[in-house]
């Protein structure tokens, strides 16, 4: 059994917290790997936000001939090359994986196990057929795309046709299928039906409830579901019944309400879970919540003593922005335990890079109302401004709401081109308490640039005299 000052349990943005400052600490660095081929260095950079963000960009590219239509430009789309297009990206990124492991494998002060981890007791891990010991802990084990409980499918996905994927391998696939199913609405469906439709795939996305991306502000929900339904066959309110291989190859969906869909392959986008359970977590004394999630404080801190936590693992909002947030207050907590900071999670935005885009931070207008507050909120179209109209775009709008009193925002919503670059101001109004009206009135806005949609929603904001 060997022993450590300090272990960290997955290699995404817990592999960022050791440093120079860190070099006098004996550090084990346990990593099982993520995806079919067990690859280092966490979600974020093998099987989500930039693999993904790179397949996005060139199928934005792909369905351009549809925009540039409505501007008197005839533009045709011919192919997509996919192994050409996953080449490169894999080309880049595998290349990063390889060397994040072989610095880490190399390090003077770190061990380096790459082995499933489970505790066996408080401060002890089984990391393959080791057990090893720490004086401090950080869980940020990361997560796993969830397969839901439909008769059918967990066989088919473990048998070697290659019918059935997840996030986690739908990117490395051989070839464009022809048609393809995805079951889920939420932001893998989204962006996964936009990128595979834009390559000229036929694109069935099969809905439980009656609209895509129901987390989000009513309004772009409904917009969302309306404008993704002129590319891709949307099945609300379905009922699956099971999932067979079909007759003659492929795989086919049996539901209630709109009988057999077939399809060369199903994408599974139903969401993904915290690993903590797969740790054994509460062997150490850390404790989960009822959603799998890892208990933590402001802190950071699990309950169980000199153990941290941070990322999907613990994070409902399971974003790489917040696992990298709270690697940086972890990482302080460990070299100052005598002034610890607290993360901040008051205004967390996030974005689906689908087409259209859509880019949120704070709360609905319905979590508004719920809560009683007495709020104003005012919709404003991207064809109200200069570069709305030069983009001829009737469809698309933002979304601000603000407490009608003290004026604060309470919550941004867009749907559009550059949603997630236009939301940033208003991240930062929230986040720094500047006021609506100061916000619109306190600085220039370029014109005619496209930022002038979010003076002109601020300012459409009715607020108490």
């Amino acid at each position: 059994m060997q022993h450590f000052d300090l272990c960290i349990i997955g290699s995404g943005s817990g592999n960022t917290i050791v440093d120079e400052r860190f070099a006098e600490l004996d550090v084990a660095l346990v990593d099982q790997g993520v995806g079919p081929h067990a690859v280092f260095g966490g979600t974020c950079l093998n099987l989500g936000c930039i693999p993904t963000k790179m397949f996005v960009l060139p199928a934005d590219y792909a369905e351009s001939p549809r925009h540039a239509a409505r501007l008197g430009v005839d533009l045709s789309f011919d192919k997509a090359n996919w192994p050409g297009i996953r080449d490169r990206i894999f080309g880049r990124i595998d290349p990063i994986s390889a060397g994040g492991e072989q610095y880490r494998a190399t390090a003077s002060n770190i061990t380096l196990y790459r082995d499933h981890a489970r505790f066996v007791a408080p401060g002890t891990l089984q990391a393959g057929d080791e057990q090893i010991t720490a004086d401090r802990w950080v869980i940020a084990a990361g997560s796993r795309a969830t397969i839901p409980d439909i008769p059918g499918l967990s066989a088919l996905q473990d048998s070697s046709r290659g019918l059935v994927h997840t996030s986690d391998s739908v990117m490395r696939i051989d070839a464009l299928p022809q048609s393809m199913i995805i079951i889920g609405g939420g932001f893998i469906a989204a962006e996964f039906a936009h990128i595979f439709a834009a390559f000229g795939v036929d694109v069935t996305v099969v809905l439980r409830h009656d609209r895509m991306l129901r987390q989000e502000d009513e309004d772009i929900s409904i917009r969302f579901t309306e404008l993704m339904g002129e590319r891709v066959r949307i099945e609300p309110n379905a009922e699956i019944h099971r999932v067979d291989p079909g007759d003659s190859g492929g795989v086919v969906v049996r539901t209630g309400h709109a009988g057999d869909l077939a399809a060369d392959l199903l994408l599974v986008a139903t969401g993904r879970r915290p690993n903590g359970d797969q740790l054994e977590a509460a062997a150490a004394g850390v404790q989960l919540d009822d959603e799998g999630q890892v208990i933590v404080d402001e802190y950071q801190r699990t309950t169980a003593d000199g153990v941290f936590a941070l990322g999907d693992v613990c994070s409902p909002h399971q974003l790489k922005h917040v696992a990298n947030h709270e690697a940086r207050v972890v990482q302080h907590n460990l070299l100052h335990p005598d002034s610890m900071i607290e993360s901040d999670h008051r205004f967390v935005p996030h974005a689906v890079f689908s087409d259209p885009q859509v880019a949120a931070v704070g709360i609905t207008e319905a979590a508004a109302i719920e809560q009683g507050i007495d709020y104003t909120a005012a919709i404003q179209e991207y064809g109200s401004v200069a570069y709305g109209w030069a983009m001829e775009d009737t469809r698309h709008f933002a979304k601000v709401i603000a407490d009608r009193r003290t004026q604060q925002l309470l919550g941004a919503h867009i749907i559009g081109p550059q949603a997630s670059s236009l939301i940033q101001p208003l991240i930062q109004a929230m986040s720094f308490g500047l006021p609506a009206q100061q916000m619109a009135r306190g600085q220039y806005w370029i014109h005619p640039a496209l930022p002038e949609l979010i003076e002109n929603a601020l300012l459409s904001l009715k607020f108490d005299d």
